[in-house]
Parts: structure tokens; C-alpha cells; sequence
């Protein structure tokens, strides 16, 4: 696929943000990938260009009935100041089984991946040269058809933005406070939990804001059928290190097969350490946690990383967590992970590449 390049004049481009206070989602870089779908003709008009506005019909179909995708995922700023994606084709992967899933059509892997490299490569200024500060990466799918009537769209936008970006939680990295619901679900097997699309995040949105009001980073979702099984944080997997076992729960159907969950579960492995994915109840964790068997709880992530968890609010049953401190395992997994991403440690995965 030939990708035309058009680059923003000099003197329009952006002044770039304090990289000491850069928030997340906040500072959109200069340039965007875009192409677009026919079915009639497939991806065509693939371009490079200046960060603007997109002109959508009011009838595009994704308004209306939400055929969206995306994914997310970084560049760092390392050794030698070169620049480093992490897994980017497993993501690119991951979207198409989105697409699959969503009536959408896939993408053309090597293509968009040697777009984004180049859309990276202009755009490397902003990279963070910050310590612990990234690039965030946002490959995103609409239907933009104009027409009403819930049927697959024919028509659709694929594009990348880019934003420097600290750390997504105001913790940084620091345990945080997690609100467990009972009240709300988020997915079932069979549905839609396991791909990323946008209406698995606005049917979250109210149990997030319920948890914060109450002084909590996040909600830890449980199964939908029991509600006692525990499945994901709002934004990442979730790990239990119990008795010096790692445990993680199942990919069942209704969980994000995360690309970090993936690579902490082959670091542990390598390690050596017992890891096992089944089913762990909420009344799991609290037993062992009363028990004194619970070492440490961390989420999994693109955007966070590693997250520490230090306490757990469950029917006002508020359970801490390691002292509220960060675990061992937590702390050499997000050490470790950072080491790999920045290229200052040897790669045993062939997971890093260079732009």
C-alpha cells in the first residue's frame, strides 16, 4: 500500500507541553494516520497529515450504532535516545479480532504497521525524553456510512493519533484505591468484553464515577452471572500473589486478552514462579487476605504498566493490602517491563522494536 506524506508546515507546528505535567489523553502530536474502506474497493487513500478535524455525516453509522474499535499502545524514548514500540503488531492483531468480532473489516497488518512507524519517525520530537514519560498511541476504527438501520456499515475511517503522556494515574506508581461492584457488570461470555470497542467503556462509566466519588481509582469488575468471580479492573487485568502463586483469572470470553497481561504472564513464567490462570472469587481474596496469605494484588496494563493495588472496598468492607504498599513482585515486574520498553535490557521476546 503506497502511503502518502504530508507533512504541517514548520511554522505551524505545535509548541510542545511540559513534559513535567503532560496528564493523559491531553496533548494530541502533529500529524495522524489515516485510510479509509470500501467494500467495493477495500482500504484505499492512505495518508500521513496534519492533526485536524474529521467531517462525519450526522447519519454515520457509528453515532448511531456504535461499530467502533481501538487499541492502545506506546513508543518510548531510550538507550541512545532511540525510540521503541512494544508489541506493536500483537496489537494490530488483537484490533483485527476486534473486527472480526464487530462486523468490521480487518486491517492490513504490514501495512498500517509500517504506517505507524513512519508516522512515529515525523513525530519523534514528541516522544518524551522524561523519565517514566511515553508516547500513547491510538489506532481507532469507525463506521462512517451515512445511513440508519442496524446492519454492518459498508463505509469505514481507520486512523492513529498520538499523545505524550505521564502516568495515568495521579498515583503514578503508587498502590491504588479499588471499589469491587456488585451492582453494575460489565460483559458476559459471549458478548463483547474480550474486544476493545467503545461501548464496552460508556457502559462503565457510571460505576467509575460511583467509585470515585467515593475516593476510589477504579472499579474491579466480577463475573455477571454469580457476581463473586472476579474478571478485570476498569482499564487493566488483574493479578493475586497468593502463597507465592501467581493468579490471574481465565480468558473466558468476557475479559480483554491484554497485551501486558500476556507479557507478565511469560516474565513469570520465565522466572520460574507458579502462575496459573483460573477462576478466584472476591471472597477468595478476602479469606486469604485474612488469612495473611495475600501478598500483593497489581494490575496490568498499556497505559499504567504495572498498578499496585492497595486497598479494596467490597460492601463497605474496606480490605488493605500489603500494608498499602507496593509489592516485590509488583515492583520487579514494572522495573523489568520499563527496562525492556526503554531498550536498556536485553529483550528475551523479540517484543521491542526499534522505529
Amino acid at each position: 500500500m503506497d502511503i502518502r506524506v504530508e507533512k504541517k508546515a514548520p511554522n505551524l507546528l505545535k509548541a510542545k507541553p511540559d513534559e513535567k505535567s503532560l496528564g493523559f489523553g491531553q496533548h494530541m502530536a502533529d500529524h495522524m494516520f489515516v485510510m479509509l474502506y470500501d467494500e467495493h474497493i477495500g482500504w484505499h487513500d492512505a495518508v500521513i497529515k496534519p492533526y485536524e478535524n474529521f467531517s462525519l455525516d450526522p447519519a454515520a453509522m457509528v453515532l448511531h450504532y456504535g461499530q467502533e474499535i481501538f487499541e492502545g499502545l506506546k513508543a518510548y524514548r531510550g538507550q541512545d535516545d532511540k525510540i521503541f514500540l512494544f508489541r506493536p503488531e500483537d496489537n494490530l492483531k488483537r484490533m483485527n479480532v476486534s473486527a472480526t468480532r464487530m462486523c468490521m473489516p480487518e486491517i492490513p497488518v504490514a501495512d498500517v504497521f509500517n504506517g505507524l512507524k513512519k508516522l512515529i519517525a515525523l513525530d519523534k520530537d514528541w516522544v518524551p525524553k522524561a523519565d517514566g514519560a511515553t508516547l500513547y498511541i491510538r489506532p481507532t476504527m469507525i463506521a462512517s456510512e451515512a445511513g440508519l438501520g442496524v446492519r454492518p456499515a459498508k463505509q469505514f475511517i481507520f486512523f492513529i493519533i498520538n499523545c505524550p503522556v505521564g502516568a495515568y494515574y495521579p498515583e503514578g506508581f503508587n498502590p491504588v484505591k479499588i471499589f469491587v461492584t456488585d451492582k453494575f457488570v460489565r460483559a458476559v461470555a459471549g458478548g463483547v468484553g474480550n474486544v476493545k470497542t467503545g461501548g464496552n467503556y460508556a457502559a462503565s462509566i457510571m460505576a467509575a464515577v460511583e467509585a470515585q466519588q467515593q475516593g476510589y481509582t477504579q472499579v474491579l469488575w466480577l463475573d455477571a452471572i454469580e457476581r463473586k468471580y472476579i474478571e478485570e479492573v476498569g482499564t487493566m487485568n488483574i493479578f493475586f500473589r497468593i502463597d507465592d502463586e501467581i493468579i490471574t483469572p481465565p480468558l473466558t470470553g468476557s475479559i480483554l486478552p491484554g497485551i501486558t497481561r500476556d507479557s507478565v504472564l511469560r516474565l513469570t513464567e520465565d522466572w520460574g514462579l507458579k502462575v496459573y490462570e483460573k477462576k478466584i472469587s472476591i471472597d477468595d481474596v478476602l479469606a486469604a487476605n485474612e488469612k495473611g496469605s495475600l501478598q500483593e494484588i497489581f494490575g496490568t496494563g498499556t497505559a499504567a504498566v504495572i498498578s499496585p493495588v492497595g486497598e479494596l472496598n467490597y460492601k463497605g468492607h474496606v480490605c488493605t493490602i500489603n500494608n498499602g504498599k507496593t509489592g516485590d513482585l509488583a515492583q520487579k515486574l514494572f522495573d523489568e517491563l520499563q527496562a525492556i520498553q526503554n531498550g536498556y535490557k536485553k529483550d528475551p521476546h523479540d517484543w521491542v522494536v526499534e522505529v
